[in-house]
């Protein structure tokens, strides 16, 4: 019976250990943008959500720069690094010609960080082409997806973008 006693105490503890091995959750990398035509400001309006922690891990790996998002310390230079990475990272071109956006800002939901972009002055009818090619995040973690949703005219269309497929073009 002693023996029995022993032997339970000794395969608790692993059994634990199994079992919280099997339980951890796995990272999961991913962004979503969404890009919308609205005809009344003759405008894409984009909007991009990211992880919070991993935004601000790459502003330190790529800037150096201890961020602090969406805590009462956030530093001052939050805003424009995060622009800058945009710039180098998220570029949209119409008709085969990259487009200069608008970076408006930012603002946080929960754990998330949704970045609001703008392409002003834009005359749908005269546009044939739509290339999105989204490299957010691709430079700091291998399984990350960036997810873009496009709306326009009524239409939709989504890609699933990954580092080594970074681009999607779509007729307009």
């Amino acid at each position: 019976m002693k023996h029995l006693k022993n032997t339970k105490i000794l395969i608790l503890p692993f059994a634990i250990l199994l079992f919280l091995s099997f339980s951890t959750a796995h990272k999961f990398y991913v962004s979503v943008t969404n890009i919308e035509y609205s005809e009344d400001d003759k405008a894409f309006q984009i909007t991009s959500r990211i992880f919070i922690d991993d935004l601000d891990k790459l502003l330190s790996e790529r800037y150096g720069i201890q961020a602090k998002l969406a805590t009462p310390n956030e530093s001052n230079l939050a805003d424009g690094y995060i622009e800058k990475y945009f710039r180098s990272r998220f570029v949209v071109t119409l008709d085969g010609k990259p487009v200069k956006y608008t970076f408006l800002g930012k603002r946080y939901d929960t754990d998330v960080a949704i970045c609001y972009l703008e392409i002003p002055n834009v005359n749908l009818t005269e546009v044939k082409t739509m290339s999105i090619q989204n490299e957010v995040l691709t430079d700091l973690f291998e399984e990350q997806k960036n997810v873009v949703h496009i709306k326009w005219n009524g239409k939709k269309k989504s890609f699933v973008l990954i580092k080594e497929n970074n681009k999607g073009m779509l007729n307009l």
